[in-house]
């Protein structure tokens, strides 16, 4: 008895120095999320949407706000039922094991890296010229090196960070509905093209549906969140409130944007400009343009935060479940946050940011977080014969089945560039996933060899 406690002792101790800090209440899971959601892509994306679908920019964004719901149902059930950082590559090795769970954590790590090199790029770009003009290969690797010590700093510093930086995105994008509403007010917008949905080139369902790719983009980064969730004090109970709830409030907010956006200017316009928001701003006078240089830059870091916080997160996870180097594991003694994970994350991201364009590095996310959602929603539906903890969120399953559905219908509206790109990504993924299941295996047999004898050994001679 005395040794079976001194051995549990021991090994709680042992694994003691690896686990995550719960920290994250409700309120901050939210922001984190809204946060997450409300990056930069919004700032951008609207004048891209209208190039494709018409004035009615709106009608895209609530198509993707509705085709985000359905993987989000399925990430609500998974991260209730297993409270672990990894997300999809944790989910996808319980489903269907650890090959499938090493290529979905890879395309998921392989997406989050690349996104905050874009947004390092993004950060150093325009918007900070319209203040001071530097390297943006310079202001990249300083921006993320200091990305880095923020992720470091502990979870609770970070998301803290996050919620003023939400508010400011927020505040941001509701100056912009006002302007809006202002400008129809005294008659200058036209809110005719509210209703105006297709191009000369597109019918009104192919520019519906070529827009919601574009607009699926602005409500990725919820899936992130399930890799915090191991580090949120309730997650069953807070988890889906928070993610839910973001969404909610960042589809309302889009949509809002985007009939402000469409009344406000002109749709050729709309399409043709870089920063569209602004365009808004500068239709309706009154406040100053560098206001959005200062929110877009705010929006663009506290997007590289969160997604760095879940590649580090993501890694350490994988590495929990063997499918990394365990060293990946280690955590700073007093913060306990994954400082080796945050390592060896921010270093490709700094190098993609010196050597990748923004559009080079972004055009390839979409696409493979297509396929880690695919893997998620059908890890759903496998694990359904697992009861997991009681209490977990639980979707219909018409919903992952649904979801399994949109990814395909967005996959096949991506360009055959882009899908070359992400195929290259994702075949790197599976040639590591085949060497590291052949390692296993050789080791299994070893170890299954030597045993015999070991047995043979220990009888008395």
């Amino acid at each position: 008895m005395t040794g079976t406690r001194t051995r549990t002792r021991a090994q709680g101790t042992a694994q003691e120095p690896t686990a995550l800090k719960r920290a994250l209440t409700t309120p901050l899971l939210y922001f984190f999320i809204l946060g997450d959601v409300l990056g930069a892509g919004v700032y951008v994306l609207v004048g891209q949407v209208a190039a494709d679908a018409g004035g009615a920019v709106w009608v895209p964004l609530v198509v993707a706000l509705l085709l985000a719901l359905l993987t989000a149902a399925s990430y609500a059930e998974l991260a209730t039922k297993y409270p672990r950082a990894g997300g999809a590559s944790h989910y996808a090795t319980r489903a269907f094991g650890p090959f499938a769970g090493f290529v979905a954590g890879f395309c998921m790590l392989a997406a989050g890296i690349v996104s905050v090199a874009a947004l390092a790029r993004g950060f150093g770009g325009d918007y900070l010229s319209a203040f001071v003009t530097l390297p943006v290969g310079l202001v990249a690797v300083v921006f993320l090196g200091l990305l880095a010590l923020v992720n470091a700093r502990g979870i609770k510093e970070s998301t803290r960070a996050n919620v003023v930086a939400t508010v400011v995105e927020v505040g941001g994008l509701a100056v912009v509905v006002v302007l809006g509403a202002w400008l129809l007010l005294r008659g200058d917008g036209d809110p005719g093209r509210l209703t105006d949905l297709g191009t000369p080139e597109k019918g009104a369902a192919a520019a519906v549906l070529s827009g919601s790719v574009l607009a699926y983009y602005s409500f990725v980064g919820f899936e992130t969140s399930v890799n915090v969730a191991e580090e949120t004090r309730d997650p069953r109970r807070s988890y889906p409130r928070a993610l839910f709830g973001a969404l909610a409030t960042a589809g309302a907010v889009y949509v809002l944007v985007g009939l402000a956006a469409s009344a406000a200017v002109p749709t050729d316009r709309l399409a043709g400009s870089s920063g569209p928001l602004l365009e808004v701003v500068k239709e309706a006078g009154g406040v100053p343009p560098e206001l959005f240089s200062v929110i877009a830059l705010v929006a663009v870091a506290n997007g590289a935060l969160l997604t760095g916080i879940m590649s580090s997160r993501l890694a350490y996870g994988m590495a929990r479940d063997g499918l990394l180097p365990g060293a990946l594991t280690r955590v700073l003694p007093g913060r306990r946050t994954p400082w080796a994970a945050i390592a060896v994350t921010t270093g490709p991201a700094m190098l993609l940011a010196l050597t990748g364009s923004v559009a080079t590095l972004a055009s390839t996310l979409v696409l493979l977080l297509l396929v880690v959602f695919l893997m998620v929603n059908t890890a759903v539906l496998a694990l359904r014969r697992d009861p997991g903890k009681a209490g977990h969120f639980r979707t219909p399953v018409v919903l992952p089945v649904l979801g399994i559905a949109s990814c395909v219908l967005l996959a096949t509206q991506i360009e055959a560039a882009v899908w070359l790109r992400g195929l290259a990504i994702v075949a790197v993924g599976t040639v590591l996933a085949a060497t590291g299941a052949a390692r296993r295996s050789r080791r299994s047999a070893e170890e299954g060899a030597g045993q015999p004898a070991d047995v043979e050994a220990s009888r008395p001679g």
